[in-house]
C-alpha cells in the first residue's frame, strides 16, 4: 500500500502541526501547500515544511510520515486525471462555524502559497484563473458565526467546498504553462 492510498485525517494533521509548534492552522497549511504546488514546478516537501514549521528538523519520524502522506497525496491528487483533489478540511461532524473558519483559512493559505511562486500580482491574473483567485480571496474572509446552523448554511458550505475543490484543480491545470516556463523541459541528447 502506497503512502498516497492511506487515508489522511484532518485531526491527525492538525495534531502533528500543533506538536511541531506550527503557527499555521492545519487548513491554512494545506492551502499553502496547494497554492505553492499550483505556482511552482519544483516545490519539495522541505520547502513546504520550512513555510509552516519553525523547526522542521525536530519532527519525530511518526510526525514526518504524516506530513509526507499529506504532501504526496496532495501532489498526486492534482495530477490525477479523475479530479481526485480535495482540500483537507475538518470532518463534516464538526460544528459548521469551525468548518467555515477552516475554509477561509484554507483559502488564505492557498493565496499565500500561490504568491510564493512566480506570480507577482495575484489580482492581475487573467481569465478564469483570475476569477477563481478573486473568489478565493473573498472566501478567505469567511468566518463562522455562532448562530444556529440550518440546512441552507450546510448546503452553502458544501457548495463552497466543491467550488474550492474544482477551482484549485483548474488553477493547477491552467498554470501548467507558467510552471513549465519556470523550468523548461531539458532537451534530450541522442
Amino acid at each position: 500500500m502506497s503512502l498516497v492510498s492511506l487515508p489522511i485525517l484532518f485531526n491527525d494533521f492538525e495534531d502533528v502541526l500543533a506538536r511541531a509548534g506550527s503557527h499555521a492552522d492545519a487548513a491554512e497549511a494545506h492551502g499553502c501547500l496547494c497554492g505553492a504546488l499550483c505556482s511552482m514546478s519544483r516545490y519539495a516537501m522541505d520547502d513546504w515544511l520550512n513555510e509552516v514549521l519553525p523547526e522542521p528538523s525536530c519532527l519525530s519520524p511518526e510526525s514526518a510520515a504524516v506530513l509526507e502522506r499529506v504532501f504526496e497525496a496532495t501532489n498526486a491528487a492534482f495530477f490525477d486525471q479523475g479530479m481526485e483533489f480535495a482540500p483537507l478540511l475538518p470532518d463534516d461532524a464538526e460544528p459548521l462555524p469551525g468548518r467555515a473558519n477552516a475554509l477561509g483559512l484554507w483559502c488564505t493559505g492557498f493565496l499565500y502559497g500561490l504568491g510564493t511562486g512566480k506570480i507577482s500580482d495575484l489580482a492581475a491574473l487573467p481569465g478564469e484563473v483570475g476569477e477563481i483567485v478573486r473568489d478565493f480571496s473573498e472566501i478567505s474572509r469567511a468566518s463562522g458565526d455562532d448562530s444556529e446552523s440550518d440546512e441552507s448554511n450546510e448546503q452553502a458550505y458544501t457548495e463552497l467546498v466543491e467550488f474550492i475543490r474544482v477551482g484549485a484543480q483548474v488553477v493547477f491545470d491552467e498554470l501548467l504553462p507558467l510552471r513549465q516556463q519556470a523550468y523548461p523541459a531539458t532537451p534530450r541528447l541522442h
